[in-house]
């Protein structure tokens, strides 16, 4: 594929607002995951927590889109200075020409949960108020976006689990490719709701500590929230030497089970050869792979089969999820931009949490200062859905 310039990106996730506080946080491989207080949940588990989501006050015209995922949404887009790169983009391309591309997993469910404790008595109607196609509705999420900026391209959601907000930068790749845009704003937006711990948990997926992706004593996963955007648009001829580009994707399918992975990892090594594939590279190209590595152990061990197959023992890689909780459809997109950091300051991060890793890996512990040109990103989720990523620097 023609590589893709990532013109702008920005995270925000417990770890804090925007690259600076994640990129320290990556360096001193620092984690901010807490013990479960949120809502009115009781669930012996930890989170990752944004704070200051409900201080954020959409603008009036946009009241229909009131609910925590879009309150993250307003807030991820306002670091950083991405806000002001869409515009730019906007006046470059014209706001028919610009795709808007995100993944969710249960966009803003909890608006729907809170209806529901407010439900008539009498009746069981929802709240006169309530609006299902501006808060619940996975498409609120690009339609709030859209609005927000006014852009009027074609806009999707994935809602493909944990591999949704990856998934989306092969969706602006082929838009891309085809003509019909000239340039995309991608990303992710999951919240904190009662849905997903509940329902994690009654999967006897969560961990009652902070979790420990590949450690040999890993016990489930620590559900963050966080926010991730980028700007992807065509390479020009002369790209600056410290660019971050978009060079190959890789998606697959299990075809195996609603919520295991296939045990040999069958269908996360198709969608990193795959990415391989795109990209021109080869398994020696890759300087470092951020895991998927949420921390249960059906996931991590597929993974690990999938990436010895492929890298054998001596790629670093890790998993930041100790360090950011498990963000569901926004992990993807925190994650690439993860590697996007990694390129431009020249580290591999440490995989927070694991003090005894599974055998068979380059499994990095402690942050490592050294040149990095090429990440592969993986994102693997429930249904056997798996999306690899490949970001590097010009040659």
């Amino acid at each position: 594929m023609h590589p893709l310039l990532i013109s702008a990106y920005t995270a925000s996730s417990c770890l804090g607002r925007g690259l600076e506080p994640l990129r320290e946080a990556m360096l001193a491989g620092r984690s901010t995951l807490k013990p479960c207080d949120f809502e009115t949940v009781s669930l012996p588990t930890w989170i990752g927590e944004v704070e200051g989501i409900d201080d954020q006050r959409l603008p009036a015209s946009l009241a229909r889109f009131d609910c925590r995922n879009n309150r993250l949404a307003q807030l991820g887009l306002l670091q950083d200075g991405f806000a002001d790169t869409v515009r730019e983009a906007m006046s470059r391309y014209g706001a028919d020409r610009i795709g808007v591309f995100l993944g969710t997993s249960t966009s803003g469910i909890l608006e729907t949960e809170l209806a529901y404790r407010r439900r008539a008595p009498d009746t069981g109607a929802l709240p006169a108020g309530f609006n299902y196609a501006g808060t619940h509705n996975t498409f609120s999420l690009a339609d709030f976006v859209q609005h927000w900026f006014g852009l009027k391209g074609p806009a999707a959601v994935v809602s493909s689990a944990c591999s949704s907000s990856a998934k989306v930068f092969a969706s602006a790749a082929r838009m891309i490719a085809s003509g019909l845009i000239d340039a995309a704003l991608v990303g992710g937006v999951d919240s904190l709701c009662l849905t997903t711990l509940y329902g994690f948990n009654s999967l006897e997926l969560t961990s009652s500590q902070a979790c420990r992706p590949f450690d040999r004593a890993r016990d489930g996963i620590s559900i963050g929230e966080g926010a991730a955007f980028a700007m992807v648009e065509p390479a020009p001829a002369s790209i600056p030497r410290d660019a971050i580009l978009l060079l190959g994707y890789g998606e697959s399918n299990d075809a195996y089970h609603m919520s295991s992975p296939h045990p040999e990892g069958r269908g996360a090594r198709q969608a990193m050869d795959a990415a391989l594939a795109r990209s021109g590279l080869a398994a020696r190209d890759i300087d470092y792979i951020n895991l998927h590595g949420t921390a249960t152990p059906s996931n991590d061990a597929a993974e690990g089969n999938a990436v010895k197959g492929l890298f054998g023992d001596a790629t670093p890689c890790s998993s930041t999820k100790g360090a950011t909780g498990h963000t569901l459809g926004a992990a993807g997109g925190i994650e690439a931009v993860i590697a996007a950091l990694a390129i431009r300051n020249g580290f591999i991060p440490a995989g927070v949490g694991t003090t005894d890793p599974e055998e068979g890996l380059d499994y990095v512990l402690t942050t490592r200062r050294q040149a990095v040109r090429h990440v592969l990103s993986n994102s693997f989720g429930f249904g056997g859905t798996n999306c690899s990523l490949i970001l590097g620097s010009p040659a």
